[in-house]
């Protein structure tokens, strides 16, 4: 694919894995326009979740800044790659997508596809982040 200048990472409820995602991703592809979102709407306007912020701080990566938001239409013609976390949010986003040009993909296509585990239920942040990492790595390889 050409070099995406605008990429947003997308999970269920945007305070765990997308802005992990996007923080990773950031610090992986400077100066591309890296956000994220979630699908559902529970969280909007909070800040990530604290353990991911912990998690994530731990490694170098700041999320306090983030604060959760919900995908719009408007999403599909304003990011050339949508990367989701898992499945069901690809799945979702398909859905979602009103006819756009953007590439919808799998956070973990590079790695073979399969879902990130949510941390906010399986309490496995380091194991998330581990995953976002490889993955993330081998994105900007691919797009960098």
């Amino acid at each position: 694919m050409a070099h995406p200048t605008r990429i947003l990472c997308v999970c269920l409820g945007n305070i765990c894995r997308s802005p992990t995602a996007e923080a990773v991703l950031g610090a992986h592809l400077p100066g591309v326009e890296i956000d994220s979102a979630g699908t559902g709407g529970w969280h909007v306007g909070e800040p990530p979740y604290g353990p991911a912020i912990r998690a994530a701080a731990a490694r170098g990566y700041d999320l306090s800044a983030q604060r959760a938001r919900q995908v719009s239409p408007s999403d599909f013609g304003q990011f050339d790659l949508i990367l989701a976390m898992d499945c069901q949010n690809l799945a979702d986003l398909r859905d979602l997508d009103p006819g756009s040009t953007a590439q919808l993909a799998l956070f973990l296509e590079p790695l073979g596809g399969g879902d990130v585990p949510d941390p906010y239920y399986t309490r496995d942040f380091d194991g998330a982040l581990d995953l976002i990492e490889r993955a993330a790595a081998v994105w900007a390889k691919r797009l960098g």
